[in-house]
């Protein structure tokens, strides 16, 4: 897996060039503008609220006694907890709303490895938007079962080290997801595209730790994170669809 990991980083260097050659900037001016109208929204709502929330949990807190320093960590934890909890609902957005435009741009970089008489499903825009939502609230619902606890435990020492890595690997896994579903679902139905993510974690991952990256970037991050991350996801999604045709 690991191996695949490192596959799933280093198809981003060859993203920019691809999408130049192949002229398919054009196609992400709306997936741009729904990106960073998406992680404005996200981030004055983290902004607005972790203090109030902060106080809001500190008021648990009865005694006199160490309040002080109960409401700066809770206040922190809130920011903390609003923060993560939008980057999960920022990726599932963008990526569910992007789906149709994303599809089109998965499918010519397709056309261009494999050329155009290649066989594959044809979706209308209303299945591809339909399907980007219902894999992106799967992975929604699953990934914020999954953050609550983690963000707990973050809070014990020691063990909190490993909890952030934990997070952040999940994250980068449903980031990978999402970006590899734009080619999977012109090839496999739903559950089918399950399964083939869970076969290839490391591709996922890879894809999404740089996907996570880049949005630490101000501006330019949610900018060219969506162009980046939908390329690089599907050059190794289409060599591994054409691993599993040959070995069928």
């Amino acid at each position: 897996m690991i191996q695949n990991i490192f596959r799933g980083v280093r198809a981003y260097f060859g993203a920019f060039q691809l999408i130049s050659k192949l002229k398919l900037w054009r196609f992400f001016t709306i997936p741009i503008t729904i990106s960073v109208l998406t992680a404005s929204l996200i981030g004055f709502l983290a902004y607005s609220l972790s203090d109030n929330i902060g106080h809001y949990i500190s008021n648990i807190w009865q005694w006199e006694f160490g309040k002080g320093a109960f409401e700066v960590i809770s206040t922190f934890f809130s920011g903390l907890l609003i923060l993560v909890v939008g980057l999960v609902l920022y990726k599932h957005v963008v990526m569910a709303l992007s789906a149709p435009f994303m599809s089109p741009v998965s499918e010519k970089i397709e056309e261009y490895y494999k050329g155009k008489n290649h066989s594959h499903r044809k979706t209308s825009f209303q299945e591809q938007l339909v399907r980007g939502v219902r894999i992106n609230v799967r992975n929604l619902t699953k990934e914020l079962l999954l953050t609550i606890p983690i963000l707990l435990l973050s809070l014990i020492p020691i063990i909190g080290v490993f909890s952030t890595v934990i997070l952040f690997l999940m994250q980068a896994y449903y980031a990978g997801f999402g970006n590899m579903d734009y080619t999977l679902e012109r090839h496999f139905k739903y559950k089918e595209s399950i399964e083939f993510v869970k076969k290839h974690k490391g591709l996922a991952i890879g894809n999404g730790i740089v996907f996570i990256l880049f949005l630490l970037i101000p501006i330019v991050g949610v900018i060219l994170v969506l162009p980046l991350s939908v390329t690089a996801a599907t050059t190794e999604t289409i060599k591994e669809i054409r691993v599993k045709e040959l070995t069928e």
